[in-house]
């Protein structure tokens, strides 16, 4: 390899190194919900792009002179610009730095900061005084400039403040961020001291201290160390950025955990609000089926007894037919509060269960309807949980009621299976069906919305398939092992 070959190839990954840090992180900048991360990292990016820029020039500059080719005097000049808003930018950075770990400085820092002004100070005085006695030009003044008070004291401040940010995440006990950060820190304090290394000129210490007696002493360019130490900052700013990607992963991860569980906390309220709403809707039922047992059908008895009595005394004949009126009435009302009893709560379902209260409810079905209910039971029938057979026997009850009312059919089948910790409903028919909207709410009279909510207050799940002219079927699946809460939610069904 030729020594044009090597310096291009120094020369293009020192730019590219700087030129890929600026994109990693002007990417971070745009991906960070933090406004002090956006402002740290977008002036580090924006050095890191034009000083990637700037050495990629620096190769066409490089390959114009080797050709033999004149450049005009304002590419020198924008290069040189280029290179000053580079190390601008990482001064920005460095001040940016400090005023957000300011807390967590040390001595090292405090040393650097003294011997900072010092060292400026004297490149001033040895710059401004080649140039008054006209040992160096204005390009050379202002390039010696850039280097000694941009370059190097920018890379120094920003190594300082990479170690108070990195002081500041061990405290935070963000590991090992600390790491990458001190390791950054130490890749700009030896990159710092690379810039000292400018070309020779006529001032004392670029005569004692440039880039051609680096070359002698070593037998490499000094750009080859840059490009060691831009290599450095890259690769430990991107573990960097790294590191934050992965924090910003598990707070989105947290953040989800967190609403997934005010979900599911939302959800047991809303069920538990649903049992409870429905277990004080039994317990009216249960109260005023006991009213109406207790005092109504005893008053209406004592109406028929009287009644009967009346029958059995002389009576004209104008009052028989309407002594025989009142019987009759009699008898209807004593028939319409147990059949308002029933329905209110049937005693079958607390005395004999879930199972016998269907049958029960289907003969009444039969007797006061043309709907035939074929029951079939699969697996071991035991009672199950009262609030879990209340649920159940209502869905039932309201879905023969639809299908009697609405489905154009006299035929039902009721599935019913247990499983271990597990029940299962279906409640079909063949009937004239309906399309089924988006919303269930939407469906006028059916009480679907009802029989869901029932089914979801007991853990329960609530499905509903049907099509227009082929009948429907309901499905509801339930888990019997229900909790002690939910069994004390519905504490008062037992005495029901």
């Amino acid at each position: 390899m030729t020594e044009y070959e090597r310096i291009f190839v120094i020369y293009f990954t020192y730019g590219l190194a700087f030129f890929s840090l600026g994109v990693v992180l002007l990417l971070e900048t745009i991906r960070s919900e933090s406004d002090e991360i956006k402002r740290l990292l977008l002036p580090l990016s924006i050095f890191g792009l034009l000083h990637g820029l700037h050495e990629w020039l620096d190769i066409f500059i490089l390959q114009e002179n080797r050709l033999g080719g004149v450049l005009p005097d304002w590419v020198a000049w924008f290069r040189l610009g280029l290179l000053a808003c580079s190390f601008t930018a990482l001064w920005l950075y460095a001040l940016q730095a400090f005023r957000v770990a300011r807390q967590y400085l040390n001595p090292l820092t405090y040393f650097g900061l003294m011997t900072l002004p010092i060292f400026v100070f004297i490149v001033l005085i040895d710059v401004l005084s080649a140039y008054h006695n006209e040992q160096i030009g204005v390009y050379k003044l202002i390039g010696s400039l850039v280097r000694y008070l941009l370059a190097v004291p920018g890379a120094a401040l920003a190594a300082l403040g990479l170690h108070a940010g990195a002081n500041r995440a061990r405290f935070a006990g963000r590991r090992p961020l600390d790491k990458y950060l001190d390791s950054t820190a130490l890749g700009f304090a030896f990159y710092s001291l690379t810039q000292l290394f400018v070309p020779g000129m006529g001032t004392v210490l670029a005569s004692a201290i440039n880039a051609e007696r680096f070359f002698q002493i070593f037998g490499l360019p000094i750009q080859f160390f840059r490009t060691i130490f831009a290599i450095w900052i890259t690769t430990s700013l991107f573990l960097t950025t790294q590191f934050l990607e992965k924090e910003r992963q598990q707070a989105l991860n947290a953040a989800q955990q967190a609403r997934l569980e005010a979900l599911k906390q939302q959800e047991a309220l809303r069920r538990s609000l649903m049992r409870h709403t429905i277990s004080a809707q039994e317990d009216e039922r249960a109260r005023i089926a006991r009213e109406l047992h207790d005092e109504m059908a005893q008053t209406l008895t004592g109406f028929t007894l009287n009644l009967a009595a009346l029958g059995q005394m002389p009576l004209s004949p104008e009052a028989l037919p309407i002594l025989r009126q009142l019987q009759d009435l009699g008898r209807q009302m004593s028939q319409g509060i147990h059949r308002m009893v029933y329905d209110l709560r049937p005693a079958h379902l607390d005395d004999l269960g879930l199972v016998k209260a269907l049958q029960a409810l289907f003969d009444r079905l039969d007797a006061a309807t043309q709907l035939k209910v074929t029951f079939q039971l699969d697996g071991a029938i035991r009672r199950l949980p009262p609030i879990l057979e209340t649920a159940l026997f209502r869905i039932t009850q309201e879905a023969l009621t639809n299908i009697n009312r609405h489905a154009k059919t006299n035929q039902a089948l009721v599935q019913m299976r247990f499983e271990q910790g597990q029940v299962y409903l279906k409640i079909s028919d063949t009937g004239a069906g309906f399309t089924l909207p988006a919303d269930l709410s939407t469906v006028r009279g059916w009480g679907l919305v009802g029989m869901r909510e029932r089914a979801e207050s007991v853990g329960g799940s609530f499905a509903i398939q049907s099509i227009s002219g082929q009948g429907t079927v309901l499905q509801i699946s339930a888990p019997t092992n229900l909790t002690q809460e939910d069994l004390d939610a519905d504490h008062s069904l037992n005495a029901g």
